[in-house]
């Protein structure tokens, strides 16, 4: 005898049917999927991490974070005495 289980897909019935551009809605588990237009014109592309803050009632902004690496590259310039760096590089080798 074979079991066979039927779940309901509601949620996605209706999300499919909701065709407006630029729309979405928030699911059950708080999920929403960013329309892939607004995406293009944010620049945002995947695996970029995202700030989430609530500006008020009913809105919601994304702000991208900032690469860790750009934001401090040469900070320390000018710490360090011409040359220094490359003397302890050197006694790497």
């Amino acid at each position: 005898m074979v079991s066979i289980r039927c779940y309901s897909l509601l949620m996605s019935v209706r999300v499919k049917h909701d065709r407006r551009r630029g729309y979405t809605r928030v699911s059950s588990k708080h999920q929403v999927t960013i329309p892939a237009e607004a995406l293009a014109k944010a620049g945002l592309q995947v695996g970029d991490r995202l700030k989430v803050e609530a500006r008020g009632r009913g809105q919601i902004v994304f702000i991208r974070e900032g690469d860790p690496v750009e934001r401090f590259a040469g900070a320390l310039t000018g710490v360090y005495p011409a040359g220094y760096l490359d003397e302890l590089r050197g006694e790497w080798s």
